[in-house]
């Protein structure tokens, strides 16, 4: 039976447009640490998704660069956050250092993707490589990393917000760079 302070939050709650009503406690889900890479996820996988359906280069450019901006912000900011607070609370530095690992390869990818002309014969392949590799680690992290997290005691709201701040951060870093 819920309490009266669970009574009153699910009563206060807003409705959501599915009419059912989002309590504080999902709401604030949203800033979690794994509800937030997850997202950055899914945004990466739309881009991918538009650079697929791409028609010409200059427009495959445009895509990819926001690709590449996307995924040094995200892996940024789980080497720097998310990887050192989570390999406290796990058994296994393996996970973490092979998500390291996966980082690198495809930050390598991208680096040799940003020294190409879109209309190279090789830029589509690099990037569908890069694709499958981020897919890849996507799969690993959100099967085995993510759920290993979530059974620990990491205050997965309290690095999420170290992670919203530190995107803010390089977001507005990158935007400013020529």
């Amino acid at each position: 039976m819920p309490t009266a302070a669970a009574r009153t939050e699910a009563k206060n709650a807003k409705p959501t447009s599915s009419g059912r009503r989002k309590t504080a406690d999902s709401r604030s889900r949203l800033k979690d640490a794994v509800a937030m890479l997850k997202a950055d996820h899914r945004a990466v996988e739309k881009l991918f998704g538009q650079y697929e359906k791409a028609k010409d280069a200059q427009e495959k450019l445009r895509i990819f660069n926001r690709i590449d901006m996307e995924l040094k912000v995200h892996t940024q900011i789980e080497e720097e956050i998310f990887y050192p607070a989570s390999r406290e609370f796990l058994d296994d530095d393996d996970i973490v250092n092979e998500a390291i690992v996966e980082h690198q390869a495809a930050k390598d990818l991208m680096a040799q993707i940003e020294q190409m002309d879109p209309s190279d014969e090789m830029y589509d392949a690099k990037v569908t490589v890069l694709k499958e590799m981020i897919e890849h680690h996507v799969e690993e992290e959100e099967q085995e990393y993510f759920p290993e997290v979530r059974k620990s005691e990491m205050d997965t709201r309290a690095v999420g917000e170290q992670l919203k701040a530190r995107r803010e951060e390089l977001m507005a870093q990158m935007r400013t760079t020529p």
